[in-house]
């Protein structure tokens, strides 16, 4: 089955941009994936085209309208897609949120634009919330290309090496172990004697010990986590 994605934007021209390329773009004409870019902008209610209006109560921008947004969403054959809005303002995209979605039938994505969204959007059309991060983008767009990537890297026949999916950042909590390859010198500087040793048993401790390692360093708060969790014997 075709695991199947719209995006909602006012700028549908930008997609499927870098997801017409390399992985996802092959994966896209084997129609392992499919993309739908909506134009929401279509579904304005005069013949201006307006999607936005000032701010309730004043301040700086424009806020993208609920009544606009609601056709927009009901004229997207949902199915069992799960609706994602992509704001600052929502949880952190994490892996395990990404496997959760490549699982499923799709995705059907909210881009913002200017100030936001208007909040009674989601008592009147529930949502996910997402941010892909704490910082702030021109639109969700980009964001969108983000999510997708991720998620259509996980699908059946999509990786060339399936197994190497195990071994990245984030797969087991930890972020993953360094990477060499040739040569075996550069300007002095060697690969680890332990890669070159044939021992895999030695070289997956190492691996496993230089995870723990760029982990404890790097992220201080994956490895509170890892330390929480229960570990397996």
């Amino acid at each position: 089955m075709t695991w199947a994605a719209a995006v909602l934007t006012l700028y549908p021209e930008m997609f499927p941009g870098p997801l017409g390329h390399a992985l996802a773009g092959r994966a896209l004409a084997e129609k392992i994936w499919s993309l739908d870019a909506v134009n929401i902008r279509n579904y304005a209610l005069d013949k201006h085209g307006s999607v936005d209006d000032t701010p309730a109560g004043g301040g700086p921008g424009m806020v993208m309208r609920v009544d606009v947004l609601a056709r927009a969403i009901d004229a997207v054959d949902r199915a069992s897609r799960p609706l994602w809005a992509l704001t600052p303002r929502g949880e952190r995209l994490t892996q395990p949120l990404i496997e959760e979605a490549a699982q499923g039938p799709g995705l059907v994505l909210l881009c913002g634009r200017f100030e936001g969204f208007d909040e009674r959007l989601f008592e009147a059309r529930p949502a996910r919330e997402v941010s892909v991060g704490d910082f702030v983008l021109s639109g969700g767009e980009a964001a969108a290309q983000l999510v997708l990537d991720a998620c259509v890297r996980l699908l059946p026949g999509v990786m060339g090496a399936p197994a190497s999916l195990s071994e990245e950042s984030f797969s087991k909590g930890l972020l993953e172990y360094p990477q060499y390859t040739r040569p075996q010198s550069f300007e002095g500087l060697q690969i680890p004697e332990i890669l070159s040793s044939g021992n895999h048993k030695k070289i997956e401790e190492w691996r496993r010990a230089e995870a723990e390692r760029a982990t404890r360093e790097r992220r201080a708060d994956l490895w509170a986590k890892h330390l929480a969790a229960p570990q397996k014997k």
